[in-house]
């Protein structure tokens, strides 16, 4: 069943590179089109940094981090194969954000951002954050309900 969450990883990082691919050729750079308005925007940005742009520009410290990222990640999926289809799902979430993001900084020196909430101030994010967002909640849920969890089917 391990292969099921590499490729769920996969799947995931391949729509995450093919939203990015499609948002830089649609619509120019720094240019935003309201879908909801005063709720949501599509907005082209390219972001050398994380969240709210901290460590811009710093492509070697995220390089480490991620190589790191993904060498943890990769050992508790083999450690855990066969683990809370939460923990699972959660690891495959992380590694296809961690890598998604990744590519884009190696191939293009930054990250293509293009998700905006207009409601609140809010990093512009993409695909890729929010699949390492959700990964993260699912390892979180499964921590806080580990024991309940414990009883309940696996794969």
């Amino acid at each position: 069943m391990l292969i099921g969450y590499f490729l769920l990883s996969f799947l995931i990082v391949g729509l995450d590179q093919w939203v990015k691919s499609a948002i830089v050729s649609a619509i120019p750079l720094g240019e935003s089109y309201p879908v909801l308005t005063n709720v949501f925007s599509l907005t082209y940005l390219q972001n050398t940094g994380a969240a709210w742009s901290i460590f811009e520009g710093k492509l070697a410290f995220f390089t480490v981090i991620t190589f790191v990222a993904v060498a943890a990640i990769l050992y508790f999926m083999v450690k855990n194969r066969g683990g809370h289809v939460l923990l699972m799902v959660g690891f495959s979430l992380i590694l296809a954000g961690a890598l998604g993001n990744f590519i884009d900084r190696i191939r293009l020196g930054y990250v293509v951002d293009m998700f905006q909430l207009d409601f609140i101030q809010f990093p512009i994010f993409n695909v890729a954050d929010m699949s390492l967002c959700i990964g993260v909640a699912c390892l979180f849920i499964y921590t806080f309900f580990e024991e309940r969890l414990k009883g309940t089917h696996n794969d």
